[in-house]
């Protein structure tokens, strides 16, 4: 039996209600910041197609109101009558900015539970780079995006590895410096953009944003949206990858 949910999350972005729409309701725009690649045929009744791994989910648009209203929902699956359904609320506020009113629903099956609590979590997370998008690369979509889930590992080796990485020696929090040292590419200086441990860290460099998650099943994954046009994306693929091998092991099989 699949058990309904629904979460309720609300962000102040710096951002028009129109490039907050263009973010949130075109393909380019979500890719800049959600994991994976979309494409959305705009309008009532149009598909919104979300491909990751290797797979597609196909949903319904349900709302579509430019600046004010965008909602689509997942057909139940037949073998468990879960789904999936998001509806986003903008309201425009003064000095240009927007509040986002997000609404996250559906029913789960299977481990629910775990589920539900991974879904809660990341649905903070990826808000938060929705934000850092459009404070820090507004007008611009990303051209190319890491989405490396790679294999299980405790959360205190994970953020060990992770500050290594970042060649932080104290802790992860929201401003600090970083310079991130990985094998195969040039060290990059960037900032701490959000720190919401133990699951998440964001990270901005001057052409993209990292995110570093200890996510569901304790599976530790690496997210990068790259805004440069000239970025060697296989390498920076390529080495993140690598980076995952050599902390933790072989990547997890499905």
């Amino acid at each position: 039996m699949p058990h309904e949910f629904a979460i309720h999350e609300e962000i102040e972005l710096a951002a028009t209600p129109e490039q907050v729409w263009e973010a949130i309701a075109t393909g380019p725009g979500i890719d800049s910041w959600l994991m994976g690649h979309t494409e959305i045929e705009p309008g009532v009744g149009g598909a919104a197609r979300m491909t990751m791994l290797g797979f597609t989910q196909t949903s319904t648009i349900t709302a579509w109101e430019p600046g004010r209203r965008f909602a689509y929902s997942s057909a139940p699956n037949p073998q468990d009558d879960s789904y999936m359904a998001f509806e986003y609320l903008l309201e425009e506020r003064e000095g240009g900015s927007t509040v986002l009113r997000m609404v996250h629903s559906g029913a789960l099956g299977g481990d629910w539970a775990a589920e539900y609590d991974a879904l809660t979590k990341g649905d903070r997370v990826y808000l938060r780079k929705l934000a850092a998008y459009l404070e820090h690369f507004p007008g611009l979509t990303s051209v190319h995006n890491v989405f490396a889930p790679g294999p299980q590992a405790d959360g205190e080796r994970m953020w060990a590895a992770v500050r290594e990485a970042l060649g932080l020696t104290g802790s992860l929090t929201a401003g600090a410096p970083v310079r991130i040292r990985v094998e195969g590419l040039g060290p990059q200086d960037g900032v701490v953009e959000f720190a919401d441990l133990p699951t998440a860290v964001g990270v901005r460099v001057d052409d993209g944003l990292y995110t570093f998650v200890h996510g569901y099943q304790d599976t530790v994954v690496v997210e990068h949206h790259n805004f440069a046009k000239d970025a060697d994306h296989e390498a920076i693929e390529r080495a993140w990858r690598s980076w995952l091998d050599r902390s933790f092991g072989a990547p997890a099989t499905a």
